[in-house]
C-alpha cells in the first residue's frame, strides 16, 4: 500500500503543467562556499567545511553545519550537508523560466552535480514558493528531486530500526498540492 502511495504520488508530481526544472545556468556557476573551518585534502579532491556553513552555485544554495564537497576527474563537484544538531540543513534553488524556488530541509542532503540531483534523507520536506506564496508542499522520510528528468521521488517507509519520525507522520508521505491560479502572474512562464 505504501509503495502504491509513493508511486501514484510520483506520477502525479510528473502530470504538473510545468517543468521542475532548476535554473540551468547554475550547472556552469562556481560553486562558493562559507565557514568557520576548512581541511582540504588536494590529492583527494576533497574539502570539508564546519561551522555555519553555506555552499551557493548560482541560485542553488546549501546550509548545514558542516558540507563535505568533492570533484570528480571531469569536474563534476558533490556535496553532502550535514544538519546542525536538531536544526535541519537547508535547500534552495529557483526553478528555470519560472519566478518560483523549491526549498528544502533534511537532517542531511546530498547534491550531486553529474546527475543534477538533491537527496533530503531523514525529517525531509519540500517546498514550492510561487513568488513568496508557499505552494505545494512534500514531507518523506527520503526526497529525490532529479533536475534533469523532471521527477520527485518520496519514500515514507520507516527506518531501519523500524522507528518512524514525527515528520512522515507514522512513515507515510505527506503531499500538500495546491491549483496553480491561472490569474497569478508570479506562476507564469516568463
Amino acid at each position: 500500500m505504501k509503495y502504491f502511495a509513493s508511486l501514484s504520488l510520483v506520477c502525479l508530481l510528473a502530470c504538473l503543467p510545468y517543468a521542475a526544472l532548476a535554473e540551468k545556468a547554475d550547472r556552469d556557476k562556481p560553486m562558493n562556499i562559507e565557514a568557520d573551518n576548512l581541511v582540504h585534502d588536494d590529492l583527494q579532491q576533497i574539502s570539508v567545511f564546519s561551522g555555519r556553513a553555506v555552499l551557493t552555485k548560482g541560485t542553488l544554495v546549501l546550509r548545514g553545519s558542516r558540507i563535505e564537497v568533492k570533484e570528480d576527474p571531469d569536474g563534476y563537484q558533490f556535496g553532502v550537508v550535514f544538519a546542525d544538531g536538531n536544526k535541519r540543513a537547508f535547500y534552495r534553488q529557483k526553478r528555470e523560466a519560472l519566478q518560483e524556488f523549491m526549498e528544502g530541509e533534511a537532517m542531511r542532503i546530498e547534491y550531486d552535480g553529474r546527475e543534477d540531483r538533491v537527496t533530503l534523507i531523514d525529517q525531509a520536506e519540500v517546498r514550492r514558493y510561487r513568488g513568496a506564496t508557499l505552494g505545494d508542499q512534500m514531507n518523506g522520510k527520503r526526497i529525490v528531486y532529479n533536475n534533469l528528468t523532471d521527477i520527485f521521488s518520496i519514500d515514507g517507509q520507516p527506518a531501519a530500526d523500524g522507528k518512524n519520525d514525527t515528520k512522515t507522520a507514522n512513515g507515510r508521505v505527506r503531499a500538500t498540492l495546491v491549483p496553480r491560479n491561472t490569474n497569478n502572474p508570479s506562476s507564469d512562464k516568463k
